[in-house]
Parts: structure tokens; sequence; C-alpha cells
């Protein structure tokens, strides 16, 4: 992106800084100017300001995004399960087990590390670092489908349909005994847990609105399968908001407390089954299904439905 230039007019004087530049650079997403501006990307009259600063008439204004850095993570040639595929994204049916992005105790072997070899040069440099566009993650054991942009376009436009949430995704579950109503919404803020900070909890304190609505579709003899439509995505937010309302996801062990039979299932029973989104490029509504993994309808087949 070349450096913007201009001249402040009287019209624009008294707004902040942040507001201004949202404007006139529609293409960045809001976090990514936040961050450019915390690091420096701004100066007026020829020195660093702050994304809260007040324009005044005559300001010369100069914003220029850093160079996105390499991702210092090695491509590895792992088998891919890719749904779809194009010259602006891909969407990939993730496995059980595997983690989107390398982190400390999982430098590689991620989802991230196969991205890398499958894509090549075909990486978004959003917030200001070469990456395969992870646009939103599931956990690690969590399966299903995930969508990945190839370019920054791909990537904001992907983005800003997920803040307005208007990005579908739907996941499927099996949580522990029957929720009061067969159908419902949870709205409830999550933030990391004040008990705990390796979990996330339902909490007002330093949280963020989440919001699940959800449908049972059969029960079994202390268990429930059940359907969830994310409204916002939070880290754990389906594994959250069960656990709040008393009905933790089947051998969700951080969240819940897996009973022997359960086990087998090496963590939370959690598929994400569809997405649907607006293409970038098209403008189309394309949606993608994935269907249940075995792992999941193997656990389902061990338990008995009710009448």
């Amino acid at each position: 992106m070349n450096p913007l230039e201009c001249v402040v007019d009287a019209a624009s004087a008294g707004e902040r800084l942040d507001v201004f530049l949202s404007r006139l650079l529609p293409e960045l997403s809001r976090s990514s100017l936040q961050k450019a501006l915390t690091a420096g990307a701004a100066r007026i009259n020829d020195r660093a300001a702050s994304k809260n600063y007040r324009l005044r008439a005559g300001d010369r204004l100069v914003f220029e995004l850093p160079e996105a850095k390499p991702l210092c993570v090695e491509a590895q040639d792992i088998p891919l399960d890719v749904v779809y595929e194009d010259d602006d994204l891909l969407v990939v049916n993730k496995l059980k087990g595997m983690v989107v992005h390398p982190a400390p105790g999982n430098p590689d072997g991620t989802l991230v590390n196969a991205l890398l070899w499958h894509c090549g040069d075909s990486l978004s440099g959003i917030n200001g670092v070469l990456r395969p566009g992870i646009v939103h993650r599931i956990d690690k054991d969590t399966s299903g489908l995930l969508v990945v942009a190839k370019n920054d376009f791909a990537h904001r436009a992907l983005a800003e349909q997920i803040a307005a949430h208007t990005f579908l995704r739907e996941y499927r579950a099996v949580v522990t005994g029957h929720l009061r109503e067969d159908s419902g919404t949870v709205n409830a803020p999550i933030g990391r847990s004040p008990k705990d900070r390796k979990k996330m909890a339902v909490t007002d304190k330093n949280a963020k609105p989440a919001v699940t609505h959800y449908e049972t579709l059969e029960k079994y003899a202390g268990y429930a399968y059940i359907r969830c439509r994310l409204e916002t995505g939070r880290t754990h937010q389906i594994r959250v908001h069960m656990a709040y309302l008393g009905h933790p996801l089947a051998g969700d062990a951080v969240y819940g407390h897996p009973k022997p039979a359960e086990k087998a299932l090496c963590g939370q029973c959690l598929h994400a089954k569809q997405l649907g989104f607006t293409h970038p490029r098209t403008g189309a509504f394309v949606a993608f299904d994935s269907e249940l993994p075995a792992y999941f309808t193997k656990f389902q087949r061990s338990l008995t439905c009710e009448g």
C-alpha cells in the first residue's frame, strides 16, 4: 500500500484521526487500522500521532502501513482436506487434533504449516505479518470447516462479514444432559476466567459480547445432539456457553467432567459443519457443508436414544 498523504481541510477539523482514516481507507478493517496507528503508522506535521488525535485544518498527514514481516514458521507437506479453492480463498475441513496456528508446545504440524506449503506465495499480510489468512479459528480438538484468505482483499472482506454477523458458522455438538428449552439463545459475555487465566468464562470483567443460538436435534439417555449457530466468535464460545447452561460438551475436560465413556472422544464432541459467506470477488453467497466425522458418529451410535 502506497503512503497516504493529505492536508486536512476545514470540514474535517476536530475529527479523530482514526475516524478520519477509516473513512478514507474503507478497505482496512477497523482492527487493522487501530493496530497500525498504535504502531506509529501516522504522522501529523512530521510528528507521530495517536489514534485519538483531533485533527486541525491545515495539518499535514502521512499514513503508511509497515511492510508485512515474514512469519518464521516452516512450510510442511501435511495433507489437507480442501473442500473448495480459488485465487482468493480456500475452505478446509480440519481434522480433530490439528492445531490451527503454531504456539508454545505446538511449534509445527499445524494448519498454518500445511497452508504455507499448499499456498506457496499466496499469503495475506493483514496486521503486518505475512501469513496464510487465518480469518477465524477452531480449537485443536474441534473438527470441521474454516475459510482461509489468500490475499489481503479477501481477508478484509471476510473479516468484515464476521464483524457484521453476516458470516454463517454452524456447528454440531453432543452435550451432557438435556437443555431446559429445546431451542434458544445464550447472550452472555465471555472473557478470561478470573479464577484460571488459561480458561475462558462468562464474566463481566474485561469480556466481549458473545451470542450463541442453539437447537436440540435429538435426545439420548443423558445426552443431547444439538445444532449451534455463532453470532459472535469468541474463544471457546460454544464450549463456554454450554457449560454456563450446565450442559458441557461431551468429552470436554476443560469445561466439564467427562465420564469414562467419553474419554475415547479425546476432547470435546464438536464439529464445524457449515460455513456460508458472500464471496469477496464475485459477490455471490456461497455455502459449504461437511459430514460428521467418524469419531462423532461413533460416539452417537454408542448412546441410547430416548423413547
